[in-house]
C-alpha cells in the first residue's frame, strides 16, 4: 500500500513540475519610439491591438495599461518594453507600452 501511495505521489509531483503556463513575459530592454499610432486592423501577423511607424520600422503594440484606443491617429511619443518571444512569422517587433505622450 505504501508503495502505491507513493508511486501516485510521485507521479502527481512530476506532473505538477513539468506543467507550466506560457506568458508572454516583457524583457527588460525598454524602448521609446516616436510616431503616430495606428489601429492594427487585420495582418498576417495577429498581435498586438495597434501598431506604430518609428524609423522607417513598425512595431506592434499592446498595453495593459493604458487605453491606445485614446491615442489612435495622435503623433505621439511611447516608452515600453519588447515583448520576449516576438517577432513571429515575419512580423513586427511586440511592444508593451508602459509610458505614453503626445508631441
Amino acid at each position: 500500500m505504501k508503495k502505491a501511495l507513493l508511486l501516485v505521489l510521485s507521479v502527481f509531483v512530476v506532473g505538477m513540475s513539468s506543467c507550466s503556463t506560457m506568458k508572454n513575459k516583457a524583457t527588460t530592454e525598454m524602448v521609446t519610439l516616436t510616431g503616430a499610432i495606428e489601429e492594427t486592423g487585420m495582418t498576417t501577423y495577429q498581435y498586438g491591438t495597434h501598431k506604430i511607424k518609428a524609423k522607417d520600422i513598425t512595431y506592434a503594440l499592446k498595453s495593459s495599461k493604458i487605453n491606445l484606443n485614446d491615442y489612435t491617429d495622435k503623433s505621439v511619443t511611447i516608452k515600453g518594453t519588447k515583448v520576449s518571444g516576438y517577432p513571429l512569422e515575419g512580423g513586427p517587433e511586440l511592444i508593451e507600452v508602459l509610458e505614453i505622450s503626445e508631441k
